[in-house]
Order: C-alpha cells, then structure tokens, then sequence
C-alpha cells in the first residue's frame, strides 16, 4: 500500500460519528501533506496501525494492558516507514500478541476505524498525535495468547464489559461499531 492507496482508502471510508469524522478528514489533509507520515520520527505526528481483534462469534475483544502508556489497548504500533498500514495492523497484532501471523485473521480488508490521540511526551520523543488507522481482525479465543514485552497482560474480554477498561470514545465507538456486526446492521452505517 502506497500513500496514495491509503489516501484513496479514507477517501471511500464513511463513518456516521462526528467526531470520526473530523479525524478522517484531518488524518486525510495530514497525509496528503507529508509523504514522511508513516516514519516515527515525524512530528508533529504520524501514521500508525492497529486492529481491533474480535472473537470468532464476535462477543469478546483482546485489549493488552500496555507497558508504556498505562491503559488497556487494541494491538497496534508504529508503521516504521512502512507504507502499507494494513500490513503494520496485522504486523503489529501478531507481535504484540506473540502469535504466529496464521493466527490473526483479517475480517474485512476496508478501514474500520480511524482516530488521532495524543501521545504525551517522553524520553522517545515530544507531546505527538498518533493517526490511527484500524483493521477488524479475528482470532480464535481459545488460543493462549503469550504476549510480548510491550504488555503487561492480555486479556480476551466481554463486549458489555470493555468500558471497565478502556471507556475512552475511541473504545466506545468500536464498541458500537461491533455491536452493529452482530446485529447485522449495514457495515457502512459506522
């Protein structure tokens, strides 16, 4: 995936809430004006890639108690220079998962969410914003999932009890946006 692929991608992306919305289009006019956006070291931000990774009959999330930013997250990181975000998603998934790529199954390969969050600074870098682009992903909820350094556990959770540990909007709206995929609600309604 090329840039240009990515910007195409959000141009065809619809989402019905309004602050999606306004991080479509401002992730949008952010890509179109650096071609340097999927390098870490570009600031004041950059694009990353993340999954929200759903149980096969879709009622429960893996959310990781991330290391680094203390908080219960989806699977995702930086693209390293890597132009094909979808690619960073599945990539990211697996490491930080600690599962062999076979196991993380990409449900649909159409943008399933799209957030820009602040990344307050550290030792890494200055105060930046993340430009999150997200994948729905599947893995079996059965599988031992051993993680890596990056977490301090991982955790398949219920659908009704994400906000105990993640209720950022973002989260929320993922939430809603399954809730959807199982009531059968038409994909691009998100």
């Amino acid at each position: 995936m090329h840039r240009q692929e990515l910007l195409t991608r959000l141009g065809r992306y619809q989402t019905c809430y309004m602050e999606e919305a306004g991080h479509l289009s401002r992730a949008r006019a952010f890509i179109a004006a650096h071609e340097d956006c999927f390098h870490c070291d570009l600031w004041p931000g950059h694009v990353t890639g993340s999954a929200w990774v759903v149980s096969p009959d879709r009622r429960r999330v893996l959310l990781m108690h991330h290391r680094k930013h203390d908080q219960w997250l989806q699977p995702g990181g930086h693209a390293d220079g890597d132009a094909d975000i979808l690619r960073v998603a599945l990539r990211e998934t697996s490491e930080e998962t600690g599962l062999d790529p076979s196991h993380v199954r990409l449900v649909d390969d159409r943008i399933f969410d799209v957030d820009i969050h602040t990344v307050p600074a550290s030792s890494r870098g200055p105060k930046h914003e993340h430009i999150d682009i997200r994948f729905l992903v599947e893995m079996d909820d059965d599988l031992a999932i051993p993680g890596n350094d990056e977490s301090h556990q991982i955790l398949w959770v219920p659908l009704a009890e994400v906000s105990r540990y993640n209720n950022n909007r973002s989260t929320y709206r993922m939430v809603a946006k399954t809730h959807r995929l199982l009531t059968g609600t038409r994909r691009n309604a998100r």
